[in-house]
């Protein structure tokens, strides 16, 4: 079984990240949708959260795409 190394992550090597705001309650939402955002690391609204921009954050991103907006942060 092979191991992925850490380099081989997309979106790791270019040190691009994600800046995260959740725009929309998430009250009357689906317990799935308020553990995603949990899960991201938001709380309040309009909080806001950076996160690496690796496949796993935009899966969690796409299922609450309606309730965040996103900006990519580039490294300096």
């Amino acid at each position: 079984m092979a191991v992925k190394a850490k380099s081989d992550t997309p979106g790791t090597e270019s040190g691009r990240r994600l800046s995260i705001t959740l725009v929309r309650s998430t009250v009357h939402r689906p317990a799935r949708q308020r553990e995603v955002v949990k899960g991201l690391g938001l709380r309040k609204l309009n909080s806001r959260v950076l996160r690496p921009d690796r496949p796993e954050i935009r899966g969690m991103i796409r299922k609450i795409s309606h309730l965040v907006r996103v900006e990519i942060v580039e490294p300096k």
